[in-house]
């Protein structure tokens, strides 16, 4: 079984006037779904509250994230399928719920993980 990633851009969620409780009942209830199942590893999205440091392996810190890289926002999450063709009907089930396309991204296998 592989790692899925199923995430959306902050950008991407244009949500119409008064649905954004539904937008959240809509997505935990998938969130739920995959919990029932199984399949559910972690979920959840960037505090933007929180800005992003870059560690450098000496140890430093600076402000800020990779200046030459979109801004990191948005919903995650992460599930673990026997198929791609599973991946994508979960992420078909979150773009309905989030009312938003979502990325699909498979995790490379790593052993010594």
């Amino acid at each position: 079984m592989a790692k899925y990633l199923i995430s959306f851009p902050g950008a991407a969620m244009i949500v119409p006037e008064g649905e954004w409780d539904a937008v959240g009942r809509d997505a935990a209830a998938v969130i739920d779904e995959a919990k029932a199942a199984g399949v559910y590893v972690f979920a959840g999205g960037i505090d933007a509250a929180v800005p992003p440091v870059l560690v450098a392996a000496d140890g430093s810190v600076a402000e800020g994230g990779y200046p030459w890289a979109p801004p990191l926002d948005g919903g995650f999450t992460v599930l673990e399928l026997p198929s791609r063709e599973e991946a994508v009907a979960w992420a078909a089930r979150m773009a309905k719920a989030c009312r938003c396309e979502q990325e699909l991204r498979v995790f490379g296998f790593d052993p010594r993980s």
